[in-house]
């Protein structure tokens, strides 16, 4: 639902105080949904390498149009087939496996996934938890003793969730173009209300527009409902993070708990390290500040 950072590129390998080539940390971002492929230039500036990785269906040239412009033409938008019409989990999941594979020869990879992301990032732990150091949830899905991320937005802590008040953006009908489009360009105050609430509650006008006018309108409708629950014997063995966002309202804090209680339980020999950071489902710019400084951490 998210972008973590703005696009970076990866950084070069750098020589330690005893004059030995230093293995440089690469950390691939997995976007939550709606999201784009973005790192984040402030972990390059301090000597690390950072990608997002491209999931399919969610390049910008395949779901921005002119009818999504302003003045917007929704009839049009209602027929505009989708790119990411038959997108699954198990192509999330690609998408992040080949680029852990192509990065894992120049030094340490840290796994992110925000939001939905963490579902992508808990079967691409199954596939190559080898090549993976750490994985990290920052405010993300990590599914356990229930399925699927909508399983556990279906639990009394789930249902606290203001992210499904977010359906008055629709504006498609799913079974005709294959995926839930909303449009987050609209200029309806009830909406813009309601999306603010459950993101980004204290940000500013501008900083919270901003975040919103870079997502994507389509996701796929076949993600959430997957079956993301990771194998003890693999991604159970993967050392993982958690930030926690207190002040989420799309994941609230006593699910983004139940899901790290969870996770301990099923795998009390490997548990998360915790952090908390005071944030909203989408992190501001001051909020993204602590995270990044916990991420730089990690690599230490």
């Amino acid at each position: 639902m998210f972008q973590l950072a703005a696009v970076a590129g990866a950084g070069a390998g750098t020589a330690s105080t005893t004059g030995k080539p230093k293995k440089v940390t690469t950390y691939v971002f997995v976007t939550g949904s709606n999201g784009v492929a973005a790192g984040d230039p402030g972990l390059t500036l301090r000597g690390h390498r950072t990608l997002g990785v491209e999931l399919p269906g969610h390049g910008p040239a395949a779901q921005f149009h002119h009818a999504y412009q302003a003045p917007q033409d929704l009839a049009k938008l209602a027929t505009i087939p989708s790119a990411v019409a038959g997108v699954t989990l198990d192509d999330y999941v690609e998408a992040t496996v080949d680029v852990v594979r192509k990065v894992s020869g120049y030094g340490p990879v840290i796994l992110v996934g925000g939001s939905l992301g963490g579902a992508a990032i808990t079967k691409a732990a199954d596939e190559v938890p080898d090549l993976i150091d750490r994985l990290v949830y920052d405010t993300a899905f990590c599914c356990t003793k229930l399925r699927s991320p909508a399983d556990y937005l279906q639990t009394p802590e789930g249902r606290e969730s203001l992210a499904p008040g977010l359906v008055e953006g629709v504006i498609a009908d799913p079974a005709v173009i294959g995926a839930m489009r909303i449009n987050w360009r609209t200029n309806d105050r009830k909406f813009l209300s309601a999306a603010k609430a459950a993101f980004m509650a204290e940000a500013g006008e501008g900083e919270f527009l901003a975040m919103l006018n870079g997502l994507l309108p389509d996701e796929s409708m076949q993600v959430s409902g997957a079956d993301a629950r990771g194998r003890k014997e693999a991604w159970g063995r993967v050392p993982r993070v958690y930030i926690r966002h207190a002040r989420d309202r799309a994941i609230p804090l006593a699910l983004q708990d139940r899901m790290i209680r969870d996770a301990d339980e099923t795998t009390p020999g490997n548990r998360f390290t915790v952090f908390t950071v005071d944030s909203p489902h989408a992190p501001t710019i001051k909020a993204y500040a602590q995270i990044r400084d916990i991420l730089h951490g990690l690599a230490q």
